[in-house]
């Protein structure tokens, strides 16, 4: 995400707290430090038992937001204060039933001075008004693009998945959607242009020969919201001029494959979790290993230290790894398998919770004053 989730200080103090909220295929689960993020961590939970648990966001106003959805009811917000006691909002994103389109999850939840956006599937963009979320509007300028007929799915389906908002420029936005691409608005989402350019194509479409390109993440420089970098279905690759152009950055990596990718705000280090190929999405070579980047993706190096190393077939999904924007950062991501994963020192070396959830779709970090 381009606005760091932490709300407060960027250092450890005694007044704060780290808080890890985990969605799964079958609830939420939340993991909080108990010292300063060293050694000990209590995991509560589950939280909305048997729904799948898909983003979650921290307003500037205190509210903790949940996504949620099922097979039969769809999708839903849900709100807390204090991460225990939660009520569903009575409005949530939603598609006009004459526009033939289903919103079956809510991919993504990002909470701006201008309000919060929400990324859904099938693919849209939606805004609900700074502290106003039982009002949610459609964004018309992309979710009714004038390439959206030739909009195809990846195997996870017709998502946006992803949102950034330029701080300095509100009115400058960025979506990914899969398998599409990276669109942008300068002028608050008013319209919006395809910006893939030098990226390799996944599934080329005749008449609209910019989308096509199935984007799995994004994250941008907090300092500088020109610099973006992209983990694609086709490569890593990285953008100086806001999404004008992009260039390859996949030295070191053993492969350009993979979904999850983050930054550590304070030291501008990226953080990625590659796998095999899109044919075969496991670890390379059964190894649980974490990439780093600290000099913008010029160069990459593994993480080992506290990862298995033999026989590690879980994948990483591209909303279940997140840092926490404190000093120095931490790292969290979640697999497959349901096994959940702590560093402390900005992804160096790794702690294992004691756990084994349910599949995990997203992992979101917050910090909180100790009444959550």
């Amino acid at each position: 995400m381009l606005r760091c989730l932490l709300r407060g200080s960027t250092t450890t103090t005694k007044a704060m707290h780290v808080v890890i909220l985990i969605g799964t295929m079958k609830g939420a689960f939340v993991l909080r430090s108990t010292d300063a993020r060293r050694t000990a961590w209590q995991l509560d939970g589950p939280l909305f038992k048997g729904w799948s648990v898909t983003a979650a966001e921290h307003t500037a106003d205190g509210r903790f937001v949940v996504a949620v959805s099922g097979y039969v009811y769809g999708a839903a917000l849900h709100v807390s204060r204090d991460l225990r006691t939660w009520h569903q909002l009575p409005g949530s994103p939603r598609y006009d039933a004459a526009e033939g389109r289903t919103l079956d999850q809510i991919w993504t939840l990002l909470d701006t001075p201008g309000g919060m956006y929400a990324g859904v599937s099938e693919a849209g963009l939606f805004n609900a008004a700074a502290g106003d979320l039982d009002l949610w509007e459609p964004v018309p300028g992309l979710n009714d693009h004038p390439t959206r007929a030739a909009w195809q799915p990846g195997l996870g389906g017709l998502c946006a998945h992803t949102v950034l908002v330029d701080p300095q420029d509100a009115r400058r936005l960025w979506c990914g959607i899969s398998a599409v691409g990276v669109f942008r608005s300068d002028d608050g989402g008013q319209t919006w242009v395809p910006k893939n350019s030098g990226v390799t194509v996944a599934a080329e479409d005749e008449t609209f020969k910019e989308i096509g390109y199935c984007v799995h993440a994004l994250v941008a420089d907090p300092s500088d919201a020109g610099r973006i970098y992209r983990q694609d279905h086709r490569g890593m690759y990285a953008t100086r001029d806001g999404g004008d152009t992009w260039q390859r950055i996949e030295s070191g990596l053993p492969s350009g494959f993979g979904f999850p990718l983050t930054m550590d705000p304070a030291t501008r280090t990226l953080i990625a979790f590659p796998l095999e190929s899109d044919e075969f999405r496991l670890p390379v070579n059964g190894q649980m290993r974490v990439f780093r980047s600290s000099d913008g993706g010029g160069s990459w190096t593994p993480s080992t230290t506290g990862l298995p190393q033999k026989h590690a077939y879980a994948s990483v999904l591209r909303g279940a790894m997140t840092v926490d924007g404190l000093t120095p950062g931490g790292v969290y991501f979640g697999t497959t398998s349901g096994t959940v994963h702590v560093s402390t020192d900005v992804g160096v070396s790794w702690q294992t919770i004691d756990c084994l959830l349910p599949r995990i779709l997203c992992v979101k970090a917050f910090t909180v004053d100790g009444a959550a």
